[in-house]
C-alpha cells in the first residue's frame, strides 16, 4: 500500500482554483444571488399585505388579495394593459421584421452609403433619451400623434430597429453565403431566398430581437409618461406612475400592478430563453 504524503502529492494544475478560493467564489456567487433575487421577492411578498402594512419587516403576518382586487377592479388597469398590448404587439411585429431585413441587407449586398448607414445606426444609439424627448415630443405633437399609440411605436422603433438591425447583421454574417447562391440557383428571388432559406435559419437572432424589442416598449417609462395623459391613454409604465406620486401614497397596489407587468415579461422571456444565448453570441462573432 502506497501512502500519498505532502511530497509525493501531484502539483496543482494550473488554472486550478484551492478548496479555499473555490468556497470564496461559492459564497460572493450566493451573495450576489441573494443580492439579486431579494427585490423582486420582497416586492412580491409586499403586494401580499395589507396596506398598513407595507413598510414592515414582517413577512406576510396576515396575506391578502385586497390589492390585486383594487388594482384589477376599482382602477384603469386593464385599460393600461389593453393599451400597453397593442403597443408592444405592432412595436414588436414591425421591429423584428425591419431589423430582420435590414441586418440582411448589410450583411448581403454592398451599396452606395452603406458604411454611413452602419455609422447612422451605431450613433443613434448614442443619445440618451433625456436629449431626444423634448424634440420627439415636439415631432409628434406636429404630427398629431400625441395620445395616441402610434406615437409611442414609432418611439419605440426608433430605439429598438438600429441595435437589432446591427446585431441581426452579425448573425445573418455567420449564415454561410452559399445558401444564398443555392436560392438563386433554384429560381428563388432575393427576397423569396431571404424568407423561405435564410429565416428560417435566423430563429435565434430572430428570438433575440423580439425579446429585446418587446422589452424596450414593455417596460419603457419616460416617453410613455411624456406622450401619454389622461388615465385612458397610458400604458402599464405610465399607469404604475398614479399609485405612488405627490399626491398618492398607495404602496400595496403598486407592488401588487408590478407584480402583474411582470408576469407577461417573465413569460415571454421563458418562451425566448433556450434562444437568447445563441442568438446574442452568433450575433458578436463577426461584424
Amino acid at each position: 500500500m502506497v501512502t500519498v504524503t505532502a511530497a509525493t502529492k501531484p502539483p496543482r494544475r494550473r488554472g486550478e482554483r484551492s478548496p479555499l478560493a473555490s468556497a470564496g467564489l461559492h459564497a460572493t456567487l450566493l451573495l450576489a444571488a441573494v443580492i439579486a433575487v431579494f427585490p423582486p421577492l420582497w416586492l412580491l411578498i409586499t403586494s401580499f399585505k395589507p396596506k398598513n402594512d407595507a413598510f414592515t419587516t414582517d413577512v406576510v403576518s396576515h396575506p391578502t388579495l385586497a390589492n390585486y382586487r383594487h388594482v384589477l377592479g376599482d382602477t384603469s388597469f386593464p385599460t393600461w394593459f389593453g393599451n400597453s398590448v397593442l403597443v408592444v404587439a405592432v412595436t414588436t411585429v414591425v421591429g423584428v421584421l425591419l431589423a430582420a431585413t435590414t441586418g440582411y441587407a448589410l450583411s448581403r449586398f454592398r451599396f452606395p452609403g452603406m458604411r454611413p448607414l452602419l455609422w447612422l445606426l451605431l450613433i443613434t444609439q448614442m443619445f440618451p433619451v433625456a436629449v431626444l424627448i423634448v424634440p420627439l415630443y415636439n415631432l409628434m405633437a406636429g404630427l398629431g400623434l400625441l395620445n395616441q399609440p402610434g406615437g409611442l411605436i414609432i418611439t419605440y422603433l426608433t430605439i429598438a430597429v438600429p441595435f437589432c438591425a446591427w446585431m441581426m447583421k452579425g448573425y445573418f454574417d455567420t449564415i454561410p453565403v452559399e445558401i444564398d447562391e443555392a436560392g438563386r440557383v433554384d429560381g428563388l428571388s432575393p427576397f423569396g431566398t431571404f424568407w423561405r432559406l435564410v429565416l428560417p435559419l435566423a430563429r435565434p437572432g430572430l428570438a433575440v430581437t423580439g425579446f429585446y424589442t418587446f422589452v424596450t416598449a414593455w417596460a419603457e417609462v419616460a416617453y410613455a409618461s411624456a406622450f401619454m395623459t389622461g388615465e385612458e391613454h397610458l400604458t402599464l409604465a405610465g399607469g404604475l406612475q398614479t399609485f405612488v406620486n405627490q399626491y398618492t401614497n398607495d404602496w400595496g397596489s403598486m407592488t401588487a400592478a408590478a407584480v402583474l407587468i411582470a408576469v407577461p415579461a417573465t413569460a415571454v422571456f421563458a418562451f425566448a430563453q433556450r434562444h437568447l444565448v445563441a442568438g446574442l453570441t452568433a450575433g458578436t462573432t463577426k461584424g
